[in-house]
């Protein structure tokens, strides 16, 4: 994650860090723990844009505060209906797909990433076994969504 964290810093457009309380307030109130990536990211920076500044943006790494139930990014409603508590997004891809971790598929040390489209939503798409996985695949993407074809 060093690495990936630095190319960050060098090369893209990061928002000051989260603090170890910020992030402690954060998992109190998701009810969950961020895994040993995340919270490495979020401690060198509380989000990010890769490649270009918000608003043309394609990868917009959520600060905390915007870490919500992905049925409530993407349906607006936040009842089991609307797919599974589990699902947080992450990532917004600016265009009705974000990046969600699922933290009741936690692999191991690692919360697995999956694509999430509001059109077929909750269906998903593993797509990175951890967020550094998903963080190397993204900056060395040239701004496209990796795990689509074409």
């Amino acid at each position: 994650m060093t690495t990936l964290l630095a190319e960050i810093s060098r090369l893209h457009y990061p928002r000051p860090p989260a603090s170890p309380a910020q992030i402690a307030a954060f998992e109190t109130h998701v009810g969950w723990v961020l895994d040993e990536d995340l919270r490495a990211f979020y401690l060198h920076c509380n989000g990010a844009t890769l490649f270009a500044p918000l608003p043309d943006v394609n990868y917009h790494l959520l600060p905390l505060e915007r870490i919500v139930r992905a049925r409530v990014a993407i349906l607006g409603r936040d009842e089991d209906g609307a797919g599974p508590a589990s699902h947080y997004c992450v990532v917004d891809m600016q265009d009705g797909d974000y990046v969600i971790v699922d933290v009741a598929q936690r692999a191991g040390a690692s919360l697995p990433l999956f694509d999430a489209w509001h059109e077929t939503y909750p269906a998903t798409k593993r797509i990175a076994s951890s967020f550094g996985e998903f963080l190397e695949k993204a900056l060395s993407s040239g701004n496209e969504s990796f795990w689509l074809d074409g």
